[in-house]
């Protein structure tokens, strides 16, 4: 498993949630933190991906299970 400095379960919740969710804790990091996001939401990945690229921030891990992604990432 990743170490991460906060966790954001954003599972339930439906785009932009999610989204808005993962940005709002990024905002809490610092440089290097690592924030865990856990989303049911199947097009999270797609939105967390533009947002990564777009900011500059680095994707750890993404574990797809049944009905839930969980992302690691980490903030530029």
């Amino acid at each position: 498993m990743f170490e991460f400095d906060i966790e954001v379960d954003a599972s339930g919740l439906q785009c932009p949630l999610p989204l808005l969710r993962l940005k709002k804790a990024m905002m809490e990091l610092e440089s290097g933190q690592v924030v865990k996001i856990i989303a049911t939401d199947p097009a999270a990945h797609l939105d967390f991906g533009v947002f990564m690229d777009q900011a500059g921030h680095e994707a750890l891990h993404i574990a797809r299970q049944e009905h839930q992604q969980i992302f690691f990432i980490r903030k530029h």
